[in-house]
């Protein structure tokens, strides 16, 4: 049987970061407007970390049972199955687990939320809840895995920006409005960010494997170019925000500095391959974290 630690390493707490800064950029965007609730951003928060949990044990036994995991070529950390200190059996128990909890936290915001009214909104969030459990559970699992055909960056910009900042922002206000959208779309190309690095630190196997990420696709130097692009386009949402919404409020600037950390990470990869650009995962990560959390109290000062 698997340990405590052993759980908690399979869990991939470095990947945590992105998910809680998704809840904190919309609750911060609700909160400026006065709209905070403090029992919704509880409940955003626990589902979107139970999600990102859901999806890195999803991955962990999708990659294991494709083989990816099994070549011998991977260049990441050694995974929970691959490293055998967790069983097929037991990390399909766990997941069915965390899509009962994330079921059953799901519906508990969705209908206690202030921002929802019964009728066509709790439907559209329903869908929603469905498809972000669908988007962590097939990233590498069954036959038509989209993390193998090329889709995985387009599904965690869109699961990790546009659907959790502005349904946060919609579950605290109860307002569908432009205000959220550039900081959504920022969060999302970030989170394609710690993607890109990871399937650039990958390329090799995941090319003699046959999962067909967008770095594969690309090739090692377009793919730091695409990662390069995706950097300068988020900080370019960011200050766009700022213009359309706070230029009155030159301190409401300051979280913009947090890029000068994202634009090192962007150089420092341009020179590295391979094992050599797993620290930058956790980095890139953590300055999603942080800068949601800068964002926070710079346009709420």
């Amino acid at each position: 049987m698997a340990s405590v630690k052993q759980w908690i390493f399979a869990c991939r707490l470095r990947t945590l970061f992105l998910a809680a800064a998704s809840v904190i950029l919309g609750s911060s965007l609700a909160w400026q407007q006065g709209a905070f609730s403090t029992h919704t951003f509880m409940l955003a928060f626990l589902l979107a970390v139970t999600l990102q949990i859901l999806a890195n044990l999803a991955n962990d036994l999708g990659d294991y049972l494709m083989g990816t995991d099994t070549t011998g070529r991977r260049e990441g950390p050694i995974r929970a199955l691959q490293g055998g200190c967790i069983t097929v059996g037991a990390m399909k128990k766990a997941i069915a687990a965390g899509v009962m909890l994330c079921i059953a936290l799901g519906l508990t915001l969705i209908f206690t939320a202030p921002g929802i009214a019964m009728g066509s909104t709790t439907l559209i969030f329903l869908l929603l809840g469905g498809a972000s459990i669908l988007a962590a559970l097939l990233y590498t699992m069954g036959r038509h895995a989209y993390g193998y055909r090329g889709w995985g960056d387009l599904f965690a910009f869109f699961f990790f920006g546009p659907v959790p900042v502005i349904g946060t922002y919609f579950l605290h206000s109860g307002s569908f409005d432009a205000r959220p959208l550039l900081p959504a779309i920022g969060l999302g190309l970030i989170s394609s960010l710690v993607l890109n690095v990871n399937n650039m630190r990958d390329i090799d196997n995941d090319r003699a494997s046959g999962k067909i990420t967008i770095a594969v696709k690309l090739g090692l130097k377009n793919a730091k170019r695409y990662h390069a692009l995706m950097t300068l386009s988020s900080f370019l949402c960011f200050t766009a925000f700022n213009l359309f919404y706070m230029a009155a409020s030159p301190l409401s600037y300051l979280y913009l500095l947090i890029f000068i950390k994202l634009f090192q990470i962007m150089i420092a990869i341009n020179q590295r391959e391979g094992r050599t650009l797993d620290p930058y995962l956790k980095q890139t990560s953590l300055v999603g974290f942080l800068l949601s959390l800068a964002f926070a109290l710079s346009i709420n000062l």
